[in-house]
């Protein structure tokens, strides 16, 4: 009933914003003004240089990110500083957390040869496309996504940032052209934004941009190893409840022996009866590449203290190299800005065409 209810005011909202085009702009497209979309996929996703990743950060997101430069042949990813600063950000540790991300990403397996992996504010027609979508987008239908309500509180307060980070969002991923975007469950309502202002815009001045299509992870939303009920974040007051993807293996194995479970030693899995249990199956499962099942079926006879140490070890065995490169790359920053330098050249080489049709599009000289 609730996703019912939520897709009837979205279909509203969207109606809403139709009918503010027409009234605006005047009926329907003109055939003349019509420009035929690129050939391909484009596959475009961004992350906030939060630091040093941790285990869900690279289960939810980056790990498929790696095999996705393999399955398409056009690529993009976005350290999205611009985001990142609808929050307060010391600007010593905005440039350090910059060059973390990229050394991370790098780490983990993104090929800069292989996809287009750029600073945000270094392509300046991300901004200047967002303040032309901002102007097809309805005040109603930006208060209705989650984080402007989780963030704001119940007095509905932030900053107008915060409020219109979406529109931005969705500018991120029109400017190339995509036509997939890797989300989780907690970013669709995002990208459905993205693609109701991909259809408006086209309602208007004809078939421009493709309407993105979601590439859902496989993964299970990691949760926290001290509230299997929260999923994890860098934002957790208790340091032991993430796993940081250079985590030294005393670190780690420390951290999954306290990680919580409940007093039945047995390892099954089931999310609502026993999450503390079941979000170390999801770990293992995960890092692994086995199945749910494979690795219940593979713990029979084990306790779930043993458990957690075979789950540590499985962590400790993927992030072990990457932490080794990752200190490598960190001590080089003079190559990773160089990284950030030719992946925002490439990206602006993609960026300018499509920005410069939509200024022709709209009417601007």
């Amino acid at each position: 009933m609730a996703l019912h209810m939520y897709n009837v005011r979205r279909i509203r909202g969207v109606i809403q914003n139709l009918k503010a085009v027409k009234r605006t702009f005047g009926t329907g497209p003109d055939p003349e003004k019509q420009v035929k979309q690129s050939a391909g996929s484009r596959v475009f996703s961004g992350i906030q240089p939060t630091g040093i990743p941790h285990l869900g950060n690279y289960l939810g997101a980056i790990k498929s990110w790696v095999t996705l430069q393999e399955q398409y042949s056009c690529v993009l990813y976005s350290i999205v500083d611009l985001h990142s600063i609808t929050l307060p950000q010391d600007p010593a540790a905005l440039r350090q957390n910059i060059l973390d991300m990229t050394a991370s990403l790098l780490a983990c397996g993104i090929d800069p040869e292989r996809s287009i992996l750029f600073q945000q504010s270094q392509v300046s027609e991300h901004t200047e496309l967002g303040w032309i979508l901002g102007c097809f987008t309805s005040m109603p239908r930006l208060r209705h996504l989650p984080q402007w309500k989780m963030k704001s509180g119940k007095k509905n307060e932030g900053s107008v940032g915060l409020f219109t980070y979406p529109v931005l969002q969705s500018a991120d991923i029109l400017l190339y052209k995509s036509t997939h975007v890797p989300v989780g469950e907690d970013q669709v309502q995002h990208l459905e934004l993205a693609q109701d202002t991909a259809r408006i815009f086209n309602y208007k001045y004809g078939d421009f941009f493709p309407v993105p299509k979601p590439l859902l992870s496989e993964t299970r939303k990691i949760k926290s190893l001290r509230d299997p009920t929260a999923k994890m974040s860098k934002s957790d007051p208790q340091k032991i409840a993430s796993v940081n993807i250079t985590d030294t293996p005393d670190d780690i194995i420390l951290k999954f022996r306290k990680a919580m479970t409940d007093f039945t030693s047995e390892v099954t899995f089931d999310p609502d009866g026993r999450p503390g249990v079941s979000n170390m199956v999801a770990i293992h499962a995960a890092v692994s590449g086995m199945t749910v099942d494979e690795v219940v079926h593979q713990s029979e006879g084990l306790d779930t203290a043993q458990y957690k140490q075979v789950v540590a070890d499985a962590v400790i065995q993927t992030f072990s190299p990457i932490r080794e490169e990752v200190e490598r790359l960190r001590a080089d920053p003079g190559y990773l800005k160089e990284v950030l330098s030719q992946g925002a050249e490439k990206a602006r080489e993609l960026a300018i065409p499509v920005y410069r049709d939509v200024q022709r599009l709209i009417g601007f000289c």
